[in-house]
């Protein structure tokens, strides 16, 4: 029994010498740095969803309140566009705020959340729609 005592230590630090224990230190590491890089890419993820909320702010801004100010014709149409537009801004940047929450509790629990097909058709069929509405009112 006590040689199994001494046998046991020197054996561990035999692996340390072969450098078995840097391997389990490389492999901790290596698992840490995969962790920050999905959590930074997660990040960017939802700066782009405020990228675009704010790119949509300012095509509402623009299509609502200065075009009808120096373009002649109806008026109602392109404030209505801008209300179109202003919708979807609030709606990407509410959904990417959500989006981002739940990926942030996903990574915490070691797991991946996908957008729902929902959202994505949501919002792609808005997107077309006022873009097809865009196209009418630019060409009458």
């Amino acid at each position: 029994m006590k040689v199994w005592h001494t046998l046991i230590p020197n054996a561990l630090a035999m692996l340390a010498v072969l450098g078995f224990a840097t391997v389990h230190a490389q492999t901790v590491k290596a698992t840490a740095d995969a962790s920050r890089r999905t959590s930074l890419a997660a990040e960017r993820t939802w700066l782009a969803w405020w990228r675009t909320g704010i790119g949509a702010t300012a095509v509402a801004l623009a299509v609502g309140r200065i075009l009808p100010d120096v373009s002649s014709g109806a008026h109602w149409s392109l404030r209505l566009l801008g209300i179109g537009y202003g919708i979807l801004a609030v709606a990407v940047l509410l959904i990417g705020a959500a989006r981002q929450n739940r990926m942030a509790a996903a990574l915490r629990r070691g797991d991946y959340d996908e957008i729902s097909s929902a959202t994505v058709i949501w919002l792609t069929v808005a997107a077309v729609l006022l873009g097809l509405v865009t196209l009418a009112v630019v060409a009458f």
